[in-house]
């Protein structure tokens, strides 16, 4: 998660979309992902608790108008062939 949200910071699309489970990668698109990334200034990670595929967490960022924002998601994950891939997610 935190190298998920580290390159939403640093609006690194292809390895947030390489890191998308491939049977979720349809519902995204790179264009998409990068223009998320790059309308928000990224603030800070609060990880709120995790388990070995899932993670609830907020992300704060403050949005095109510069008015603070909070992404809470409750994350799953996979593992597969030693790498982690973020299936879905849950929005608070």
């Amino acid at each position: 998660m935190k190298s998920r949200y580290s390159a939403y910071a640093t609006n690194q699309a292809d390895y947030l979309w390489e890191t998308t489970h491939s049977s979720q990668r349809k519902f995204y698109s790179k264009t998409d992902i990068s223009q998320w990334a790059t309308a928000n200034e990224w603030q800070k990670l609060e990880i709120i608790s995790a388990t070995e595929n899932t993670v609830e967490f907020k992300a704060y960022y403050l949005d095109e108008n510069k008015l603070n924002q909070i992404h809470h998601e409750f994350s799953t994950f996979k593992k597969e062939n030693g790498t982690w891939f973020y299936v879905d997610g849950k929005f608070y």
